[in-house]
């Protein structure tokens, strides 16, 4: 396989994988590396790519596993999820403190959930993949990734509701 051909396949799977990286690890530097490491894992592996059904879910599967890894190597406990694509400059200044605000919280909620329930709640609800890529890539039955995200959703949601029914801060 070419280089260009290489590229062509990872390119559009590349920020993905560095936001599961991102969401793993605690640091955009670690992310950055991760990420990096685990497209020159596919690399060495790029006569063995084209033979997989779906290369996004191994791509991302590789991603993952090198994290945790990582996670394990360095015995780092501070997973934590939150979503940092969000930009505008045509909200009022304090609309965008309450949605940073809320986002903070999301991210310390989801930071108290099991690893497993951090990782479907990323891949299905912010990278948006199906039940079966999600089933491929977490090594799990379709069955068991809908248990782990509706328990993750319902600990969010509880969480949220706790916040803002009795200001607990």
């Amino acid at each position: 396989m070419k280089e260009t051909t290489f590229l062509n396949i990872i390119d559009p799977v590349k920020d993905k994988m560095y936001r599961m990286a991102l969401r793993l690890l605690t640091s955009k530097e670690a992310a950055e590396d991760a990420t990096q490491e685990a497209i020159l894992k596919l690399w060495n592996r790029k006569g063995k790519i084209k033979h997989y059904a779906n290369i996004e879910a191994f791509a991302m599967t590789v991603t993952k596993n090198y994290c945790l890894d990582q996670l394990k190597l360095k015995q780092n406990n501070n997973l934590r999820i939150g979503h940092q694509n969000y930009e505008s400059n045509s909200i009022p200044l304090q609309s965008e403190i309450e949605v940073n605000d809320e986002m903070e919280w999301l991210g310390r909620i989801v930071a108290t959930l099991p690893e497993q329930q951090k990782m479907v709640f990323q891949l299905r609800d912010v990278e948006q993949y199906e039940y079966k890529e999600i089933a491929k890539i977490m090594e799990m039955n379709e069955t068991a990734i809908r248990v782990a995200l509706s328990r993750a959703r319902k600990a969010i949601r509880e969480n949220l509701i706790k916040k803002h029914n009795y200001g607990i801060k």
